[in-house]
Protein backbone atom coordinates (compact mmCIF):
# COMPACT_ATOMS: atom_id res chain seq x y z
CA UNK A 1 0.00 0.00 0.00
CA UNK A 2 1.43 3.39 -1.37
CA UNK A 3 -0.54 7.30 -0.64
CA UNK A 4 0.41 9.15 -3.75
CA UNK A 5 -0.16 12.38 -5.05
CA UNK A 6 -2.31 12.04 -8.39
CA UNK A 7 0.75 15.10 -10.11
CA UNK A 8 3.10 12.68 -9.06
CA UNK A 9 2.01 9.02 -10.81
CA UNK A 10 3.33 8.21 -13.87
CA UNK A 11 0.81 7.15 -15.44
CA UNK A 12 -2.21 9.42 -15.01
CA UNK A 13 -4.02 8.25 -17.72
CA UNK A 14 -4.55 4.84 -16.06
CA UNK A 15 -6.04 6.34 -12.89
CA UNK A 16 -8.06 9.23 -14.54
CA UNK A 17 -10.16 6.42 -16.99
CA UNK A 18 -10.27 4.58 -13.08
CA UNK A 19 -12.20 7.92 -11.67
CA UNK A 20 -14.06 8.75 -14.97
CA UNK A 21 -15.89 5.26 -14.37
CA UNK A 22 -15.87 5.66 -10.57
CA UNK A 23 -19.45 4.48 -9.43
CA UNK A 24 -19.81 7.67 -7.32
CA UNK A 25 -21.03 10.25 -9.51
CA UNK A 26 -18.43 12.77 -7.24
CA UNK A 27 -15.83 10.21 -8.07
CA UNK A 28 -16.63 10.98 -12.16
CA UNK A 29 -16.37 14.60 -11.45
CA UNK A 30 -13.20 14.75 -10.05
CA UNK A 31 -11.84 12.77 -13.14
CA UNK A 32 -13.42 15.73 -15.21
CA UNK A 33 -11.67 18.61 -13.02
CA UNK A 34 -8.79 16.42 -13.29
CA UNK A 35 -8.80 16.18 -16.63
CA UNK A 36 -10.06 19.18 -17.79
CA UNK A 37 -7.48 21.28 -15.29
CA UNK A 38 -10.64 22.74 -13.58
CA UNK A 39 -9.49 21.30 -10.05
CA UNK A 40 -7.62 24.50 -9.08
CA UNK A 41 -10.02 26.52 -10.19
CA UNK A 42 -12.55 25.63 -8.16
CA UNK A 43 -10.82 24.01 -5.57
CA UNK A 44 -7.97 26.48 -4.47
CA UNK A 45 -4.27 26.69 -5.79
CA UNK A 46 -2.87 23.99 -3.30
CA UNK A 47 -5.43 21.35 -3.89
CA UNK A 48 -3.87 17.95 -4.44
CA UNK A 49 -5.75 14.88 -5.21
CA UNK A 50 -4.09 12.10 -2.53
CA UNK A 51 -4.60 8.17 -3.68
CA UNK A 52 -4.04 5.46 -1.82
CA UNK A 53 -2.50 2.56 -4.24
CA UNK A 54 -2.42 -1.40 -3.83
CA UNK A 55 -0.37 -2.94 -6.29
CA UNK A 56 -0.56 0.11 -8.28
CA UNK A 57 -4.52 -0.68 -8.45
CA UNK A 58 -6.27 2.63 -7.46
CA UNK A 59 -8.74 1.70 -4.12
CA UNK A 60 -9.14 5.31 -2.62
CA UNK A 61 -9.06 8.64 -2.60
CA UNK A 62 -9.52 12.62 -1.59
CA UNK A 63 -8.61 16.01 -2.27
CA UNK A 64 -6.83 18.29 0.05
CA UNK A 65 -8.03 21.55 -1.09
CA UNK A 66 -8.38 25.30 0.08
CA UNK A 67 -12.02 24.87 -0.68
CA UNK A 68 -14.82 22.31 -0.87
CA UNK A 69 -18.67 22.49 -1.99
CA UNK A 70 -18.80 25.60 0.97
CA UNK A 71 -17.86 28.60 -0.86
CA UNK A 72 -17.06 31.55 0.35
CA UNK A 73 -15.57 31.21 3.38
CA UNK A 74 -12.91 31.29 5.51
CA UNK A 75 -12.57 27.98 7.01
CA UNK A 76 -9.79 25.97 5.26
CA UNK A 77 -8.21 23.47 4.01
CA UNK A 78 -11.02 21.10 3.37
CA UNK A 79 -10.64 17.35 3.00
CA UNK A 80 -13.14 16.51 0.36
CA UNK A 81 -14.24 13.88 -2.27
CA UNK A 82 -13.16 11.04 0.17
CA UNK A 83 -14.05 7.71 -1.64
CA UNK A 84 -13.02 4.00 -2.00
CA UNK A 85 -13.92 1.84 -3.68
CA UNK A 86 -16.25 -0.88 -2.76
CA UNK A 87 -14.67 -4.17 -2.88
CA UNK A 88 -11.41 -2.44 -0.38
CA UNK A 89 -14.01 -1.15 2.01
CA UNK A 90 -13.73 -1.73 5.81
CA UNK A 91 -9.79 -1.78 6.00
CA UNK A 92 -9.67 1.81 6.86
CA UNK A 93 -8.19 3.53 3.78
CA UNK A 94 -10.32 6.44 3.84
CA UNK A 95 -8.77 7.49 7.32
CA UNK A 96 -5.46 6.16 6.13
CA UNK A 97 -5.70 8.90 3.58
CA UNK A 98 -7.42 11.38 5.75
CA UNK A 99 -4.44 10.63 8.30
CA UNK A 100 -1.95 11.84 5.18
CA UNK A 101 -3.76 14.75 4.53
CA UNK A 102 -3.59 15.69 8.10
CA UNK A 103 -0.14 14.93 8.49
CA UNK A 104 0.75 17.40 5.59
CA UNK A 105 -1.55 20.18 7.16
CA UNK A 106 0.40 19.57 10.83
CA UNK A 107 3.87 20.47 8.83
CA UNK A 108 2.16 23.58 7.71
CA UNK A 109 1.09 24.62 10.95
CA UNK A 110 -2.86 24.23 10.33
CA UNK A 111 -4.95 24.43 13.10
CA UNK A 112 -7.91 22.99 12.23
CA UNK A 113 -8.83 20.85 8.79
CA UNK A 114 -12.62 20.77 7.53
CA UNK A 115 -14.79 17.91 5.69
CA UNK A 116 -18.23 19.01 4.25
CA UNK A 117 -20.68 15.86 3.96
CA UNK A 118 -23.98 14.63 4.86
CA UNK A 119 -22.87 11.61 5.82
CA UNK A 120 -22.49 10.18 9.71
CA UNK A 121 -20.09 7.74 10.79
CA UNK A 122 -17.15 8.24 8.87
CA UNK A 123 -15.43 10.85 9.95
CA UNK A 124 -15.93 10.48 13.80
CA UNK A 125 -14.17 7.64 13.29
CA UNK A 126 -11.26 9.43 12.28
CA UNK A 127 -11.72 11.90 14.67
CA UNK A 128 -13.49 14.54 13.27
CA UNK A 129 -16.28 16.69 15.19
CA UNK A 130 -19.59 18.38 14.02
CA UNK A 131 -18.47 21.28 13.81
CA UNK A 132 -21.74 23.16 12.19
CA UNK A 133 -24.51 22.67 9.35
CA UNK A 134 -23.57 25.40 6.37
CA UNK A 135 -24.34 26.21 3.05
CA UNK A 136 -22.39 24.53 -0.08
CA UNK A 137 -22.66 25.60 -3.19
CA UNK A 138 -25.84 24.87 -4.26
CA UNK A 139 -27.73 26.00 -1.60
CA UNK A 140 -28.47 23.23 0.51
CA UNK A 141 -27.53 22.15 4.37
CA UNK A 142 -24.42 20.70 4.44
CA UNK A 143 -22.68 19.25 8.15
CA UNK A 144 -19.31 20.71 8.24
CA UNK A 145 -17.28 18.67 10.53
CA UNK A 146 -13.97 19.73 12.12
CA UNK A 147 -10.60 18.17 13.75
CA UNK A 148 -7.97 20.21 15.69
CA UNK A 149 -4.39 19.08 14.76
Amino acid sequence: MRIVKFSELENKEKYLEKLENCPWDAGKYLGYLLKSGEIKKLCGEHTEVYCLLIDEELVSFCTLADFDDIQPTEFTPWIGFVYTYENYRGNRYSIKLMEACEQVCRKNNVEYVYVSTNHIGLYEKGGYEFFQYMKDIEGSDSRVYRKKL
